[in-house]
């Protein structure tokens, strides 16, 4: 009989392929091909994806049955159609745009193409159809199997059985986890309550989530039964829920657990809940829940029924549940969600030991034997709790050596393997693509959130279904439920001058699942890598460059859409790789000893080029005329590039361009024209036509950061009100900089009071300022941004005598570099979220005001001696308005990094002939 979990693995991903093809995006693809050819869309959609419909419940009745060697060369097949009809159409696209561009005003249509362009269309639908045709007539041969009768398929596997409040006789590597929940059953302080008409709820909610077999339910079990000898909870209440519950069963099981007593059949709800009620009334409670899924249309409501009942409890109940996504932990308002932890590999291999060997009658020699081939064992286990239970469960039957080491040479995760891949099935058709993409990179390789994001966008794995919802955004919720769904886990933060970069890696059990599900599809050249290239690859990860081994063989792949190459030891072939035409995605890290790297003319050719990114050191890049022509290019990310250069002088015309990511400005001309931008790091306004700040006019999907520059060069308030700031809602970090001091003061106020800021903005950076007064918005009665957490001033001249700053309710930090301030404002307590105080090289503040009580960190670096020893000297008035601040630095102390969640940065700002200190808070 074949192995259920290899056939359902195979069948999976045929269920998966069938339900990418009738997804959203594939729909929109093939009414787009009915349309241009001239169909009625809507019916040749619906016979098409009737018979994919048809397709798909096959598959899913003979799920426990390979499918043939024919039927998986069809699905083949049938992915590759649909890539090539994707192609025909971003072709055309791409005409229309060129067309568009190079004759605004209309010119005929080039006929020969639009002809060309049908006939290899009407092919690739034929193609289809004929390949699902006879998919469906090789499916009608195989047995047929009743979906009433028992058997085992990929969904009963991977079920893990019905759990109990025992837990197993050890549990290893879980004392933290289990302290840290501890403690929170028994914090007086109720995080999770909320307010309901009588009053606050009885209980809280901690929830526990993480993949199948990572030790959740284990670790519940464990501090159950801690609980249960210290009865500071009674009744202690255990229910499994799993993914179909059932409201009334789940009551009579907790109705059951709180009295002890059978529960009799109740055949109204209502007497159940009242009988439940009754149970617990003022009673000090713990549930928990275990397996809790949430449903997307109506599973929040079936789990707000079951706890429904427990309000009556007594103060301090609680609700520890456990769960695959944080998700429906939420929707038992749970405020504390924990990950479970992973183990480390000492403790693993001690957890798989206990298993396989834990009582063994056998002598020393033979147990030391058996310990070192266990080792190479645990280590294919990718420290899956469950995966050892079950391998080492089945070594410990048979303690013979041999028997081991042949276990060491097979594929030991089967069973763990079934269930991850039962949950990944779970997910939305989409959001399967994304994940099953993630198996283009090394294992552990850390993710940057953004960079994936626009990934997927650039591949064309994102669809919306709201024409005013951004793909970024939709892209966003995938990530967030593949996070949720722990297929993603967070691997920590890196600060950066834009601020906080988000980091994901992919568990190393789930890579080998994303690698299962993709087949063919994604593929990895790794360092020591002797093998072949698979023929039909798309995506392909280099992960260091070897000109002599892989040039060539790269160059033959000619489905291929994604070429990354991470590193490389000798120079690139740049020019070679603009054969591969259907690239979607380019992108490499470039080490250069040159000053200056000049793009191949041949970079025109890529017509469905989407993502761009060339990293190099602090180079000059100089782009050819030919790279207007990339008219679908979304992503162009250089990196440090120090310059860049258009050799042709024209405007850059690619009106689909929506990041521009450099850590210099890359002086683009008419940027306002490149109106789907959402990323631009770096605006200089200059005198010169085409680069006036009216340019950003109308660039209002930009989000992020923006730092403007050469403010010098604007010359009015009217000149600033062109850039129409206010309307970048999306927009939440804005640096505001003078280059020199070549205005009046007077000018320069005006300016500034035109750059009135978008109203959701949360950091605000100002250098270089010397007008003669700041802006309403920003000390007057006119409301400034009232989201804005951090306020930075650097080399500003100071606040007139009767200004103060604006009342920003939510400022949590506040930083003077090298002001000529000669005091803080009057009204600093009233800021009373204001956390961070920061004062560096300001001379001219000689003492403070009444400062808030919110703060918590105030530091005072390079000023007036006098004004430091004031602040340090018990008694002194200075001292005393610092007094109730926690943590307090001067020049005097040795501590260099503040001890709170802020940290300093130090940062060189190319466009100055000074340094500053840079602030950043965690909280933004």
């Amino acid at each position: 009989m074949p192995d259920p979990v290899t056939a359902g693995a195979a069948v999976g991903w045929g269920i998966s392929a069938l339900g990418w093809f009738v997804s959203p995006i594939i729909s929109k693809l093939l009414s787009r091909c009915f349309s241009y050819l001239g169909f009625d869309g809507p019916q040749k959609l619906g016979e098409f994806q009737s018979k994919v419909f048809q397709l798909e419940l096959i598959l899913k009745d003979v799920e426990v049955h390979p499918p043939s060697n024919r039927l998986e060369e069809l699905l083949d097949k049938l992915k590759s159609a649909f890539y090539e009809a994707e192609d025909i159409l971003d072709d055309i696209e791409h005409h229309r745009l060129e067309r568009q561009i190079l004759y605004p005003h209309g010119r005929k249509w080039d006929t020969t193409l639009h002809d060309i362009s049908k006939m290899e269309l009407e092919k690739i639908l034929n193609k289809i159809e004929n390949n699902i045709n006879e998919a469906l007539k090789i499916l009608a041969l195989l047995p047929s199997y009743s979906k009433d009768k028992e058997r085992q398929t990929v969904a009963v596997n991977s079920r893990i059985e019905v759990t109990t409040a025992a837990p197993p006789p050890v549990v290893i590597g879980r004392d933290m986890d289990h302290d840290k929940i501890i403690g929170m059953l028994h914090d007086k302080v109720d995080y999770g309550q909320r307010k309901i008409r009588s009053g606050a709820l009885c209980y809280s909610v901690i929830g526990i989530h993480g993949i199948p077999g990572s030790g959740k339910s284990t670790l519940a079990q464990l501090v159950c039964a801690s609980e249960r000898k210290k009865r500071h909870f009674k009744p202690i209440m255990w229910v499994h829920v799993s993914k179909h519950f059932s409201v009334d069963t789940i009551l009579s099981e907790m109705l059951e657990a709180a009295t002890g007593n059978p529960c009799p059949e109740f055949k109204n709800r209502d007497t159940l809940q009242q009988k439940l009620e009754e149970a617990l009334t003022g009673e000090r409670f713990l549930l928990v829940l275990d397996d809790v899924w949430c449903e997307k249309n109506s599973g929040q409501l079936e789990l707000q029924k079951i706890v429904s009942p427990l309000k009556v409890g007594g103060s301090g109940s609680k609700i520890l549940a456990t769960s695959r996504t944080a998700d429906a932990l939420l929707a038992l308002d749970a405020m504390r969600c924990i990950p479970i932890a992973d183990m480390d590999d000492d403790v693993f291999l001690q957890l798989f030991m206990h298993y396989a060997l834990e009582g063994a009658d056998i002598d020393e020699r033979d147990r030391a034997i058996l310990k070192e081939i266990g080792s190479g064992i645990a280590k294919k286990l990718r420290r899956s709790p469950l995966a050892a239970s079950i391998v080492g469960r089945q070594l410990r039957m048979r303690l013979d050596a041999d028997f081991w080491r042949d276990a060491s040479k097979r594929d030991l995760l089967k069973e763990t393997m079934g269930a991850l891949l039962w949950s990944y099935q779970q997910l939305d058709e989409q959001v399967r693509r994304c994940f099953a993409y993630c198996s283009i990179f090394p294992r552990r390789y850390r993710l940057k959130r953004d960079e994936l994001i626009n990934l997927w966008v650039a591949e064309g794995f994102i669809g919306s279904t709201d024409a005013g919802e951004e793909m970024e955004d939709v892209g966003g919720k995938y990530l967030d439920e593949l996070v949720s769904a722990s297929f993603l886990q967070q691997a920590g933060q890196q600060r950066a001058v834009s601020g906080a970069v988000d980091y994901f890696i992919v568990h190393d059990l789930l890579h080998d699942l994303a690698e299962r599900v993709n087949r063919s599809d994604c593929f990895r050249i790794e360092n020591g890598w002797t093998g072949v290239l698979p023929p039909n690859v798309r995506h392909l990860f280099v992960e260091t460059y070897n000109k002599a081994m892989i040039s060539d063989k790269i160059l033959e792949m000619e489905s291929l859409r994604t070429l990354i190459i991470y590193r490389h030891k000798q120079d690139i072939p740049f020019d070679k790789f603009m054969r591969l035409k259907k690239l979607r995605v380019l992108s490499m890290l470039s080490v250069t000893t040159s000053n200056v790297f000049s793009f191949p003319a041949s970079i025109g050719r890529l017509k469905h080029l989407r993502y761009l990114a060339f990293r190099t050191g602090r180079v000059k890049l100089v782009f050819p005329s030919t790279f207007t022509n990339l008219y679908h290019l979304q992503v162009l990310d250089i990196g440090g590039c120090k310059d860049l250069v258009f050799s042709s002088g024209e405007d850059i015309n690619l009106l689909n361009l929506r990041h521009v990511i450099s850590s210099a400005d890359l002086n683009f001309r008419n940027i306002g024209s490149l109106t789907s931008l959402q990323t631009l790091s770096f605006f200089t306004a200059k005198k010169g036509p085409g680069y006036e700040l009216r340019q950003l006019k109308h660039l209002s999907k930009l989000r992020g950061r923006l730092e403007m520059h050469g403010l010098e060069n604007v010359q009015s308030k009217e000149e600033a009100l062109e850039a129409n700031l206010a309307s970048k809602e999306h927009l939440k970090k804005l640096a505001l900089v003078w280059d020199k001091d070549t205005c009046c003061p007077e000018v320069q106020a005006e300016v500034l009071e035109g750059l009135y800021p978008p109203p959701e903005l949360e950091k605000l950076e100002i250098t270089n300022y010397h007008g003669s007064r700041y802006p309403d918005w920003m000390v007057g009665k006119q409301k400034g941004p009232k989201n804005l957490h951090i306020l930075s001033l650097s080399s500003c001249s100071g606040l007139g005598s009767s200004q103060k700053l604006s009342e920003f309710v939510n400022l949590r930090s506040l930083g003077l570099y090298m002001c000529s301030w000669n005091a803080l404002p009057d009204n600093m307590e009233q800021l009373t979220s204001l956390q961070t105080l920061v004062i560096y090289k300001c001379q001219n503040i000689c003492s403070l005001p009444m400062l808030p009580r919110s703060l918590v960190q105030f530091v005072l670096r390079g000023c007036n001696p006098e004004f430091r020893r004031s602040c340090e000297t018990i008694g002194d008035p200075n001292w005393q308005k610092i007094q109730h601040i926690a943590n307090k630095e001067f020049d005097s102390n040795q501590v260099d990094v503040p001890k709170t969640e802020t940290a300093w940065k130090y940062v060189r700002i190319s466009q100055f002939d000074y340094r500053f200190f840079h602030l950043f808070d965690l909280a933004c």
